[in-house]
């Protein structure tokens, strides 16, 4: 039988997102629980192994191109399997790159993950998806309004320039 870190490493170096995402199938128990870290795109908790593939994996094999989680380092800490590393992808909607940190934290019970805890650097993802600028800016507005506006001024001086001339 596979070690649980052989177990976590097949389902980044199967050679293939395909064979990955085989691998990683195979490994989930059937009421394993997926956290994706708050801040991320597809935040959240989902269990068993259709909910995960649903709501994280599909998205991103649909929404993103070239996205892949490459992993520096793996720690083996008996039932618990940690995976450190970076994403890289592009963002089909907006077309922007990006890469962010991240660490994954595996928990395995007789050869099957039953959980996954991610930590990333979300604000990387979410400023690919043309987010993180915008929800900023709306927090000024309300919260500080001339602030907001320096902040129009200094990113977009066409905008600022209409705004002063009350158009």
């Amino acid at each position: 039988m596979p070690t649980n870190l052989e177990i976590v490493r097949a389902t980044y170096e199967g050679g293939s997102a395909e064979v990955n995402g085989r691998n990683l199938l195979a490994a989930l128990a059937p009421e394993a629980e997926w956290t994706e870290a708050a801040g991320f795109p597809y935040a959240g908790t989902y269990v068993g192994p259709q909910a995960i593939f649903k709501n994280v994996h599909q998205r991103l094999g649909t929404e993103w191109q070239g996205y892949r989680a490459d992993v520096e380092h793996f720690y083996d800490a008996g039932e618990n399997v940690i995976a450190q590393g970076f994403y890289h992808g592009t963002y089909g909607a907006t077309g922007k790159s990006f890469t962010a940190s991240f660490a994954h934290i595996y928990q395995l019970r007789e050869g099957k993950i039953v959980k996954f805890t991610q930590i990333v650097d979300s604000a990387k993802v979410l400023e690919a998806m043309a987010r993180l600028k915008a929800t900023v800016l709306a927090v000024f507005t309300i919260v500080f309004p001339p602030v907001a506006a320096r902040l129009v001024a200094i990113a977009d001086p066409q905008i600022a320039a209409h705004q002063r001339d009350g158009a």
